[in-house]
């Protein structure tokens, strides 16, 4: 199988340009161009650059090695060890080898699960971390004790909503093995209880996890298929039916940009903010779907796609204009923090790519003062920041400095 290195070797010779050519032609430096060719480190964002300057898609330029060693101070150690045997136990030949738990009515697990999304969107990750796996195992003992019947299917849907809230919650930790595990089995309790709504929210998730782990083609496909198979009637959906439908075809539209395919993109993006213009607001309820949505979500994500490509200028364009401008998100209603705060990065991304690195740094700030745990979290933030010190000419601020250490960013 070929590398990444001659991938990108092969198609620019079949393009018949040299190394300064393909360079000029994507808008990058001639080292970047020879340092991929070489086998070095490159961002996603690049080969998308790349990508489009060959006239392929991203997922083609990709190919399967031997990842580098895991050292011991990376992996989690003991951090997720309790959420790890909540989520996965070890099995035996004739059953799963759990620890006992009592049982716990319904309505309480449910609660709990409303109250760990709270935690979760207001930053508060290791609170979450710990509720988790009293949740799972109080999820996974209502089940294997409940009768058969109604009292049955409602235990299992509870444990997919448990499972969906430790897939969200991984993902966006980056634990993307455990978060394929949690999505997975969420996704099968749904459909075996033939909640096809829940099942839905779950596909977003997972479509979410897919985008992380940069598989372009299965994430637009997976989210598609499920999308023409819950697409509602607009003038009789309910809110939560258009809210799941316009997620997956957020995820859509995500997959297709970063995989080089504007124009489906752009159609699902379309059809996103029909689906959020029937909203009319900002819709939340995580047990209906997987996160905020409605036209300031919608527009944000769309001016997302620009930051992609690197359109500093219309990011900023359209930043504070339409259904993301203030006037309208107080009309509106605010999307979720993690939506409405991945807005603002793209917005610090523009500054700092246009050289406005005191405007990068107070949209950088505001997000460290609201969700610092969320941000450290967030590549493209360390990207902004190494932009921000690699083209720095002055001596760095305090800011700066703080910024840098808390996204552990070298100076």
């Amino acid at each position: 199988m070929s590398s990444l290195k001659e991938n990108v070797r092969t198609l620019r010779r079949r393009m018949g340009w040299s190394q300064e050519e393909l360079a000029h032609a994507a808008g990058l430096s001639v080292g970047t161009v020879r340092k991929v060719e070489q086998g070095g480190d490159a961002r996603v964002e690049t080969l998308h650059t790349l990508a489009r300057a060959l006239g392929t898609t991203t997922s083609s330029l990709f190919a399967t090695q031997s990842p580098d060693p895991v050292h011991a101070s990376a992996g989690d150690g003991p951090k997720l060890m309790e959420l790890r045997r909540a989520l996965m136990p070890p099995i035996g030949l004739d059953e799963v080898l759990t620890e006992p738990a009592q049982m716990t009515e319904l309505h309480l697990i449910r609660r709990d699960i409303d109250d760990s999304h709270s935690l979760y969107h207001a930053d508060r990750y290791d609170s979450v971390a710990k509720k988790l796996p009293g949740i799972l195992r109080a999820a996974e003992t209502a089940v294997v004790l409940s009768e058969e019947g109604e009292a049955r299917q409602s235990a299992v849907v509870t444990r997919a909503s448990a499972f969906l809230l430790a897939g969200k919650f991984l993902t966006q930790v980056r634990r993307y093995d455990m978060a394929y595990h949690a999505l997975s089995q969420g996704i099968r309790d749904a459909r075996e209880t033939g909640h096809v709504q829940v099942a839905a929210s779950g596909v977003v998730g997972m479509g979410w996890l897919l985008l992380r782990q940069d598989r372009f083609d299965e994430a637009e496909q997976l989210a598609a298929a499920t999308a023409a198979e819950v697409e509602p009637r607009i003038s009789i959906a309910s809110p939560g039916q258009l809210a799941v439908w316009g997620e997956l075809l957020q995820r859509v539209a995500a997959a297709a940009m970063r995989n080089n395919r504007p124009d489906v993109a752009r159609e699902a993006r379309r059809m996103a903010a029909t689906a959020a213009s029937a909203l009319g607001e900002e819709h939340v309820n995580f047990r209906e779907h997987w996160s905020t949505f409605g036209p300031v979500t919608a527009e944000a994500k769309a001016i997302e796609d620009l930051a992609l490509i690197g359109d500093a200028r219309g990011v900023l364009r359209r930043a504070d204009e339409g259904p993301v401008g203030r006037k309208a998100v107080k009309r509106f209603g605010r999307p979720s923090a993690n939506n409405w705060d991945r807005h603002r990065l793209d917005v610090a991304y523009a500054h700092a790519r246009l050289g406005s690195h005191q405007d990068s740094m107070e949209e950088l700030n505001t997000i460290l003062r609201t969700a610092p745990g969320w941000l450290k979290h967030q590549t493209m933030a360390r990207h902004v920041m190494q932009d921000i010190l690699a083209h720095r000419k002055r001596t760095l601020t305090q800011d700066m400095r703080r910024m840098a250490a808390h996204l552990g960013v070298a100076g």
